[in-house]
C-alpha cells in the first residue's frame, strides 16, 4: 500500500494594506523639515544605540515601518539579531545591554510612552549618568524624532516590508 502526499502548501499571506496617503509627497516641505530635524538630532550619538531607541521607540507605538527600517538599518550596522528580538522584552533580559544602553532604552520608554504625563525624575537621573549633557539633549532630540516619524507612519498607514537598509540616511 502506497501514500502519497500531497506537497506543502504555499502559505496565503494577508493582503498588504494600501496607505492612506502620501503625506510626505502632499506635504513635502514638512517631510524635508523633519528628515533635516532627523539629521540634527542624530548628531554625536552611537549609530547602534540610535538604531535600538528607534526600534524600541516604534515597539511601543506599534509602527511597523519603522521597525522594519530600523531593523534592517540596525543590522546593517552590526547589531545582533538577539538583541533586536530580545529588545520588546529588555527589562527581562538587561544582560544583553550596557547599562549605557539600558538608560536610553528606559528614557525611550519614558518620553514615548508618557503614562504619567511627565519624565520620571529616577529615570532621567539614570541616563544623565550615561550620557553627558549635550549628548542627552541629542538623544532626547533623538527620542522625540522618531515619536514624530511613528506618528505619520502609523496615521497614513506606511507599509513595511519594502526598505532597504542604508535608504533613508
Amino acid at each position: 500500500m502506497t501514500t502519497e502526499t500531497a506537497p506543502p502548501a504555499t502559505p496565503s499571506y494577508a493582503p498588504e494594506p494600501s496607505p492612506r496617503l502620501n503625506w510626505a509627497e502632499l506635504a513635502p516641505d514638512v517631510y524635508k523639515a523633519m528628515v533635516r530635524l532627523d539629521a540634527a538630532a542624530r548628531k554625536g550619538l552611537d549609530p547602534v544605540l540610535l538604531e535600538l531607541v528607534k526600534i524600541r521607540a516604534s515597539q511601543l507605538n506599534h509602527c511597523a515601518f519603522c521597525l522594519d527600517m530600523h531593523t534592517k538599518d540596525a543590522l546593517a550596522a552590526g547589531e545582533s539579531v538577539q538583541r533586536i528580538v530580545q529588545l520588546s522584552a529588555w527589562e527581562e533580559s538587561p544582560h544583553f545591554y550596557t547599562e549605557r544602553e539600558l538608560a536610553a532604552i528606559e528614557l525611550t520608554e519614558a518620553v514615548t510612552v508618557l503614562t504619567d504625563g511627565f519624565v520620571p525624575d529616577e529615570v532621567y537621573e539614570k541616563a544623565a549618568r550615561h550620557f553627558a549633557e549635550t549628548e542627552l539633549a541629542q538623544l532626547i532630540a533623538a527620542i522625540t524624532v522618531i515619536n514624530a516619524w511613528n506618528r505619520f507612519g502609523v496615521t497614513c498607514r506606511l507599509a513595511p516590508g519594502h526598505y532597504q537598509a542604508g535608504q533613508h540616511k
